[in-house]
């Protein structure tokens, strides 16, 4: 009897174990893309962020719209269509200076120099406004399931919106003038700019930063350098980012390996992928206009 109830054990360790490891997602080999532009769209002013709404079939465009730290209440969020036509330039208006934008449960998050503006979506009414405390140049905006984070280049410091707060979640110098942001898992992704400083042209890198003890890693290897903006993932465990200096789009590998995808005019700001259409939106910032390229994936091997 007992050598029958050691192998029921023993087998349902076994059962627990294939489960175990049939539940992990291996990592998926690199798969080499190619971009084919298929639409450009002029008329805005200077557009640094674009993101899709996927219940609403639209795509938000924020434009500065003046000095990147003016608050002149000139700057406005664009609505167009993913077919690349302007649907209301001026969607939502009264903003300073807006840059990078996400959306969390019917609200579009957008960071204006020190506040996070949230804004209805189905109605594009202003609702709330959260300012950030001691925030002098907030830049790109992720969410996760509890929280909506918020860089801010000036002053090394992300800060997160939580329980209708926002207030200092990190402030490191290692986070090297953090721009580009995207929550994943118990992490965040972040392109950093580098050094703000014309004279000294020292690039940033593409780092992670645990959601659990706030640690700040290299990705990968830490090869990639660069100016670097926007950052968004291409689900295969690689990641889209541009460098606004050098008007450049990158694929970071998941080892950390820089593939120059697209060059471009300086400016390259925040761009939008859209997966299940296999759709890039890059804001070309200083040309006033966004292009939209169709992404095409080859098979390893």
């Amino acid at each position: 009897m007992l050598k029958i109830i050691k192998c029921i054990l023993f087998l349902s360790c076994i059962s627990l174990v294939a489960c175990s490891s049939a539940s992990v997602k291996p990592s998926l080999p690199y798969q080499p893309v190619k971009l084919t532009k298929i639409w450009e769209l002029y008329g805005f002013k200077q557009p640094e962020s674009v993101i899709y709404d996927s219940k609403r079939d639209v795509l938000y465009v924020s434009n500065v719209n003046g000095a990147p730290l003016a608050k002149n209440g000139k700057g406005f969020i664009s609505e167009v269509s993913l077919s690349g036509n302007l649907l209301h330039l001026k969607w939502v208006t009264g903003l300073n200076a807006p840059k990078g934008m996400s959306i969390k449960q019917g609200r579009l998050y957008v960071s204006d120099i020190d506040n996070l503006i949230e804004i209805e979506t189905e109605t594009g009414k202003i609702t709330k406004k959260y300012p950030a405390p001691e925030a002098r140049f907030l830049n790109d905006v992720t969410v996760d399931n509890n929280s909506v984070y918020v860089s801010d280049m000036n002053t090394n410091t992300i800060y997160r919106l939580k329980n209708g707060v926002c207030k200092q979640w990190l402030k490191n110098d290692g986070l090297e003038s953090p721009n580009g942001l995207y929550a994943f898992e118990n992490q965040l992704m972040l392109a950093c700019w580098g050094v703000m400083d014309a004279q000294t042209n020292i690039p940033g890198h593409i780092k992670t930063i645990s959601l659990k003890n706030k640690n700040i890693t290299l990705f990968g290897n830490g090869s990639a350098k660069g100016h670097f903006d926007g950052l968004e993932a291409d689900y295969r465990g690689n990641y889209f980012v541009t460098d606004w200096m050098s008007g450049k789009l990158y694929q970071i590998k998941a080892s950390g390996d820089a593939v120059l995808l697209l060059r471009l005019n300086r400016g390259c700001a925040d761009p939008e992928y859209i997966q299940d259409k296999q759709l890039i939106i890059i804001p070309m910032m200083n040309d006033n206009k966004i292009l939209t390229f169709k992404v095409q994936v080859f098979k390893a091997g």
